[in-house]
């Protein structure tokens, strides 16, 4: 019996749900790439909104109906308490940015919670490595962060021009501070992006590791009342994972803002 559960343990690995899976090869620039799960999930999140959000705002009229009413709702929200509060009257400017992001994380947040390869196996009875968590991914985190971190400086350096940009990238401080605040600027500027990468990773991460691990009690016990209570704990995690989806959708949208701000509205 022991045997029996510790070589059932040894087949259950809780991380297979949030690794990268390779689906397929191809060449390009001379270099192979492999395509994995999660750069699959990416590019279905981005088909996704490409279709869903044109079609959800399409139409006149001055009230919509509907989806489209809630994705304007979202969209007025992070505009105008979001963005506005740190970008002032550049906000107009740099809220397509914004809207992006949230909207891009959000979805790969919601998709990375079904049960895409389970699904499939049902429906076809094939075994597969479609679906995954993407935000479970450091590295499509980090391309994220990394992509705001490169928005931040190009937004800052397209108002006021590099020159003024480099100048104002430090406080007023005397002259001697001036080399130290500089070094600790650049410092903070890099730090940024790791942050925001560290924080949505680990906790979606974290998040599916956990529902992974409650299933496995499953395995372990075999009997009806933990099976009966795993389920119990595996709903309600679900749960916080689904606040938890858009509640680090939010945070990454909330501090991009900020960092954006920062750099267009340098005097604040």
């Amino acid at each position: 019996m022991l045997e029996m559960t510790t070589r059932m343990l040894a087949e259950v690995n809780p991380l297979e749900h949030v690794v990268a899976v390779p689906l397929f090869e191809f060449s390009a620039f001379g270099r192979q790439v492999v395509f994995s799960n999660h750069m699959f999930m990416v590019s279905v999140a981005t088909i996704f909104l490409m279709i869903l959000l044109p079609l959800s705002v399409r139409g006149g009229g001055l009230a919509r109906r509907g989806f489209g009413n809630l994705i304007e709702t979202i969209c007025v929200f992070i505009r105008e308490d979001v963005a506005r509060p740190f970008l002032g009257d550049r906000t107009d400017k740099h809220i397509g940015f914004i809207w992006t992001i949230f909207f891009f994380i959000l979805t790969l947040n919601l998709f990375g919670m079904i049960p895409t390869r389970q699904i499939i196996y049902l429906v076809t009875g094939r075994e597969n490595n479609l679906g995954g968590a993407a935000t479970a991914n450091i590295w499509i985190v980090g391309a994220l962060s990394l992509m705001v971190f490169l928005a931040i400086h190009i937004c800052g350096i397209r108002e006021h021009g590099l020159r003024r940009y480099i100048r104002d990238f430090v406080p007023e401080v005397p002259l001697l501070m001036r080399p130290f605040i500089y070094v600790m600027e650049i410092i903070g500027s890099l730090v940024r992006p790791l942050s925001l990468t560290i924080r949505l990773f680990a906790n979606i991460f974290a998040g599916h590791i956990l529902i992974a691990t409650l299933f496995m009690f499953i395995v372990i016990f075999r009997n009806y009342a933990v099976g009966g209570l795993t389920v119990a704990a595996v709903v309600a995690a679900s749960l916080l994972e689904l606040l938890v989806a858009f509640l680090q959708a939010y945070i990454f949208t909330f501090l991009s803002a900020i960092f954006i701000g920062l750099a267009v509205n340098p005097e604040h």
